[in-house]
């Protein structure tokens, strides 16, 4: 049996309702709105409310992924949710989910790669059915980010958000689905990013910065030369959404026009492993994607990790 081939054939997604502007956040810490729409490009965040969970946006991001890929939850093999905000450390987030929805016979597990997480769920999950031991698995970036976020900290608080992505693999034809992938990790800037005794999100800014600005330009460029394909061939990049000037570095590098790139950070802001699926449903609902493109997910995140892909939708 040879090696299938795997895409995504369904993506969905799910903000709560609570909008958390740039005007509001001047009133909680010494920021202001120009500052901040300046140096990271956002100008507003999704909260969770105090009884909304992680399972909870997760579980409406995974419902509208497979109804949008025309299956039902019986039909999904496997769940694999990248987050670092569970509510618990077990049961995991994923096997909630698998029972909120009724997905019967899927296996089901967490994986924590911060940002970068929903990348590795993509890699895990294709790797599953590429072999043949699934057809259909559910990937979720989601995180309640608020909940761990110091909202007397103004280096951090102004970035980050609540929201949940997801999509369904499968198999599809030839020439389509993911042509590579490549994942990275340094232990060594663990404390650059990181959750501090207190509970809540520490960053080393200026040094995530530039390590961001190498590794996602850089990373996105190996993926493509495992594809056998150049930069020139990308027909639209959809990176974690954490900093403006960081997507801007990354485009440039790659020769990018704007138009070229999905960015819905100013409205949503770093929302870690739901960053990218969420970015990935929004293009697709807006008719940014058609058969044969080719994409690439980039991202990086505290580990510190990275990682991309290429996939021909």
């Amino acid at each position: 049996m040879g090696i299938i081939p795997v895409g995504i054939i369904g993506t969905g997604s799910y903000v709560p309702e609570r909008i958390l502007t740039n005007k509001e956040l001047e009133v909680m810490v010494e920021t202001n709105d120009e500052w901040i729409v300046s140096r990271t490009g956002i100008k507003e965040r999704r909260l969770a409310s105090s009884e909304q969970t992680t399972t909870d946006l997760a579980t409406e991001a995974a419902r509208r992924a497979i109804v949008s890929a025309g299956l039902t939850p019986e039909d999904i093999d496997l769940i694999i949710v990248a987050t670092i905000t569970p509510e618990a450390t077990f049961p995991s987030t994923a096997c909630r989910i698998q029972e909120r929805l009724g997905m019967k016979k899927a296996a089901a597990f967490d994986l924590a790669a911060a940002c970068s997480g929903f990348i590795y769920g993509l890699n895990n999950a294709s790797n599953f059915i590429a072999l043949g031991t699934y057809k259909y698995a559910l990937v979720i970036g989601a995180e309640t980010l608020s909940k761990i976020t110091d909202y007397t900290d103004r280096n951090t608080c102004i970035l980050f958000g609540d929201g949940a992505g997801a999509v369904v693999l499968g198999p599809v034809a030839e020439g389509r689905g993911f042509k590579s992938f490549e994942l990275g990790s340094d232990g060594t800037g663990g404390d650059l990013l990181k959750v501090n005794d207190n509970g809540h999100i520490h960053m080393a800014g200026r040094d995530v910065f530039k390590f961001a600005v190498r590794v996602m330009g850089s990373t996105a460029e190996e993926a493509l030369r495992k594809a056998d394909l150049t930069k020139a061939d990308i027909d639209l990049l959809v990176p974690h959404q954490a900093n403006m000037r960081i997507i801007e570095s990354a485009m440039e590098r790659l020769d990018l026009s704007i138009d070229k790139c999905m960015v819905n950070l100013d409205r949503y802001g770093n929302v870690s492993a739901a960053s990218i699926p969420l970015a990935l449903a929004e293009a697709a609902e807006l008719g940014k994607i058609k058969e044969g493109d080719c994409l690439v997910f980039v991202g990086f995140g505290g580990g510190l990790t990275w990682g991309a892909a290429v996939l021909i939708w």
